[in-house]
């Protein structure tokens, strides 16, 4: 008789046992979860800011702006992503979250400008801040730059592209 109450007892210890392992797992797969779904989406958006820099599509006032001071952008160009990698600069009272800052590097071998280069960089920079911001629903959050750009845990911001 005796036996019967003890496997109950030792099936709610284990059951209870692997509940909390599963807990305090899931709690460190949630933070790299969350930094994985904005590095894709800041890859995503980086991607797409090449292609709109590659074929030289420009909201009307960067056209205007590019018609004046970087005619070499008004024609298409071979831009690529190379790799996307970020810096954890810690918690940041100000926001409550923690800074991680991007470092996108590309590669346009037809640009050679300075200031062309970091005309097509900024680009690429907004719309990865900008693919962020939009895969966490944080658009209201920020600037119309998207900048800096939101998840629930963390904040974007992003250094100058570097080009290879």
């Amino acid at each position: 008789m005796e036996n019967k109450g003890q496997i109950s007892i030792e099936l709610i210890l284990i059951i209870g046992f692997i509940t909390l392992m599963i807990l305090g797992i899931a709690s460190f797969i949630g933070e790299d979860n969350e930094l994985n779904q904005a590095m894709s989406a800041a890859r995503s958006g980086a991607i797409e800011g090449a292609n709109i820099d590659s074929f030289a599509i420009y909201p009307e006032e960067a056209f205007k702006n590019y018609t004046v001071e970087h005619q070499r952008l008004l024609s298409q160009s071979n831009i690529k992503i190379i790799k996307i990698d970020y810096v954890n600069q810690g918690f940041k009272e100000e926001y409550n979250k923690t800074k991680i800052q991007l470092r996108i590097s590309a590669s346009a071998p037809s640009v050679t400008e300075i200031s062309d280069r970091n005309a097509l960089g900024d680009r690429v920079n907004f719309h990865a801040r900008k693919s962020i911001c939009e895969s966490f629903d944080a658009s209201s959050q920020t600037n119309e730059m998207f900048n800096p750009a939101f998840s629930n845990r963390y904040v974007f911001t992003t250094a100058d592209v570097i080009w290879i």
